[in-house]
């Protein structure tokens, strides 16, 4: 356990991207409350977890980390979950085939409710308002009242990310995750594919090797890797309140974790070394994402990624880069440079949605699906020039038929953006964007026998 930290030590550093509640009292009393509440994850988890990342960072798998951009109080629904967890799973059967290796999936799910905005005000007309900073923390109407940040609002979210978790758990455990199911719904993809050849050929070999096991005798009746899976979740430690009040000692090692979920990142926003978020985070058990953006001093990466992981363990450090797709392969090399002299274990994982966001002539938010292709296609090819291996991609998606990105087999448009487009922060791909983001990368990879 590190000396001299608690998981209110934070309180003592500059905390950026926190709300200003009116009523500290009423905050008191809600974190008091939230101490008590039943943990979302084990400790027990957290460890299996950090043992497969440990596996993502010397190429025997690979992380795949997606959901969505900010879950919402008013979009929650069992389909959108369940449609949500269906998608991530058809892609980590795409990826771990073409990869050989297992596929880590762990979901931007089940408490990312919490969003760091680059302004914190917001101006319609002549009215100016703080930003809408998350379900967790205020409300997107755009309204005096609703833009007040309420610590009640952290009580609901936990509420929502405790049924969400339990959905999670029944699908990855209650069979929707058998391997023939989600192939099955592959196939469905690749018939309604315009370019159907090189995916239909990924998809049917899948299918040849799960009858050849089932000829074998190697079936979900008597291998229950073949009809369950891990699987973990994930959101931003950004609302430092709500982390901390999560933050509890394990009784088996006497370790602090977060229970409040099984990773947690720290943003590009607020990774300074002297902060408050790389002191919560350097005091759990654990795995931690950093996001690595165009603006990282990779000599000041290295003293945080030192802060959090002083013992250099694997699995414990998972490195989210995002750099734009015309970026990267300019800003990215010396970064890695830097990580290989200091011999500093670490996931390497490719965020190409972050940095690749921009304004439609129609005024919509949006991400260009070629420059999310361009950018993974560079994340790899520098990885090969590097000669390391490059371990996971981190996406922010859903499992609906949004219209949030253009481009992609469905040719969505900026004319096509405002006919679905639901999201409260950033556009997400939609679930044939993310399938055929799989298959793109699958071919990528180039590691299909």
């Amino acid at each position: 356990m590190k000396e001299n930290w608690s998981p209110q030590s934070w309180k003592f550093k500059k905390a950026l991207h926190q709300p200003v509640y009116d009523n500290v009292t009423k905050l008191n009393k809600i974190t008091k409350k939230m101490k008590k509440l039943p943990p979302l994850v084990f400790a027990g988890e957290v460890r299996e977890l950090k043992c497969e990342l440990a596996k993502c960072a010397d190429g025997k798998g690979f992380l795949l980390q997606a959901g969505d951009c900010a879950e919402s109080f008013a979009e929650f629904h069992p389909n959108y979950i369940r449609d949500t967890f269906r998608v991530i799973m058809q892609m980590a059967v795409i990826l771990s085939f073409a990869s050989g290796v297992p596929v880590v999936k762990l979901g931007r799910l089940a408490g990312q409710f919490a969003k760091p905005r680059s302004s914190p005000i917001e101006k319609k007309g002549d009215l100016e308002l703080p930003s809408y900073l998350g379900d967790m923390i205020n409300c997107i109407d755009f309204s005096k009242k609703a833009r007040e940040p309420d610590p009640e609002r952290m009580i609901q979210a936990y509420n929502q990310a405790a049924s969400t978790q339990n959905l999670l758990r029944a699908f990855a455990y209650g069979g929707y995750a058998d391997l023939s199911t989600i192939q099955s719904w592959n196939l469905d993809f690749v018939k309604k594919s315009k370019q159907g050849s090189n995916f239909k050929n990924l998809a049917n070999r899948i299918s040849e090797c799960l009858n050849f096991m089932n000829a074998c005798g190697v079936n979900n009746q008597n291998v229950r890797q073949l009809s369950e899976t891990n699987f973990y979740i994930s959101h931003e430690a950004l609302l430092l309140p709500y982390e901390s009040a999560f933050t509890r000692i394990d009784s088996t090692t006497g370790d602090w974790y977060n229970v409040g979920a099984h990773m947690l990142w720290i943003g590009d926003r607020t990774k300074d070394l002297n902060g408050a978020h790389v002191e919560f985070c350097s005091g759990i058990s654990n795995p931690i994402g950093i996001k690595v953006g165009p603006t990282t001093e990779h000599n000041e990466l290295v003293k945080v990624i030192n802060r959090i992981n002083p013992k250099n363990e694997e699995g414990k450090i998972v490195l989210i880069v995002r750099m734009g797709a015309g970026n990267i392969e300019k800003l990215y090399p010396p970064i890695i440079k830097a990580i290989k002299k200091n011999k500093l274990r670490v996931v390497w994982s490719c965020d190409p949605m972050h940095a690749n966001t921009e304004k439609a002539k129609s005024g919509y938010k949006t991400r260009i699906f070629k420059n999310i292709l361009s950018e993974v296609k560079s994340f790899f090819k520098v990885h090969n020039s590097e000669d390391i291996y490059a371990g996971g991609i981190h996406l922010e998606m859903t499992g609906q038929n949004v219209t949030e990105c253009m481009g992609g087999m469905q040719k969505i448009s900026d004319k096509d953006l405002s006919s679905r487009y639901h999201t409260h922060c950033d556009p997400r791909l939609n679930a044939s964007q993310s399938i055929e983001l799989a298959f793109l990368i699958a071919s990528h990879l180039k590691k299909i026998k």
